[in-house]
Formats: C-alpha cells, structure tokens, sequence
C-alpha cells in the first residue's frame, strides 16, 4: 500500500560555475584542487560541459560553454568539508591553489564571535575555515568537521 507522505526527497547532485576560460577552469580544478573529472563534453562549438567532482563527494560542480548566463566569478559560499584543515590547506598550497589562512569561531557558545586566526584548538566541528578563488573569483569556503585528535 503506498501512502503519500506530502514529502519528497530531493538530492543536490550539480552545482554550476560561471567561468570565463573552460581550459583554465578545468586545469584549476582537476589539477591543482584535485577534483575527478567526470564529463568533459562538446558536441558542437557554441556548447561545452565539463563536470568535476571533489574526492569524496556525491555533489559535482559544472561549467562550460552555453551553460549559464551568470558572470564569472559571481558564485559565493559554496563549502567543500575536510576531516583535517590543516593538511587539506597544505596540500593546496603545495599544488598552487591561493588558499587564505586558517581561522576559527571564536569560542562563544552560541558562535555569534567573530574569527581567530589558526585552527580551532578544540577542533570542534564546524569551528575551522579557509578559504580560496578559482582563476575567475568563484569562491569558496573549506571547513573542517569530524577531526579525530590522535590518542596516545
């Protein structure tokens, strides 16, 4: 017997980047960011789709040719989330990626604070950030979550 809830479920799959230079995007992203290509597809001189997605993740960012009319570099606010923000900021680094510092929540309990720079001492969950732009100004924010302190 099948009962109609009122609800449905819904699942986030793409995200879609406006960028100026497909070539350059698709190199910043596979190459210095580390996100697996998935579709790199022209049929035809007026369209193009490339779709990435981040290691780990059931949600892939998109960007091409005769995809979106938004402005390169308008997209804000997209999170990527780590288990360790400090090693996944060096990596970046070391690959070229201009990522910002490290900072965190300052410790209030209802985190209305503001930020401190380093990493949360805690790691606390939802505590530790950085940031970093793709070549057209997409940005982007990384935050560490579920970080096991080793033990000894």
């Amino acid at each position: 017997m099948f009962v109609n809830t009122g609800e449905m479920k819904l699942s986030l799959e793409v995200v879609t980047l406006a960028v100026s230079d497909v070539d350059r995007a698709l190199a910043f992203y596979r190459d210095q960011v580390g996100f697996h290509l998935d579709v790199d597809y022209a049929p035809g001189g007026k369209f193009r789709v490339v779709q990435l997605t981040p290691p780990g993740s059931n949600v892939s960012v998109q960007f091409g040719a005769g995809l979106t009319e938004a402005e390169p570099g308008g997209t804000r606010g997209t999170y990527l989330v780590v288990t360790d923000i400090e090693d996944a900021r060096a990596l970046l680094v070391a690959r070229g990626v201009p990522a910002g510092e490290i900072r965190h929540k300052f410790q209030l309990p209802d985190w209305r604070g503001g930020f401190e720079v380093g990493t949360d001492p805690e790691r606390r969950d939802y505590a530790s950030f950085f940031d970093f732009a793709d070549p057209d100004g997409n940005q982007w924010l990384v935050q560490e979550r579920g970080h096991q302190v080793a033990r000894s």
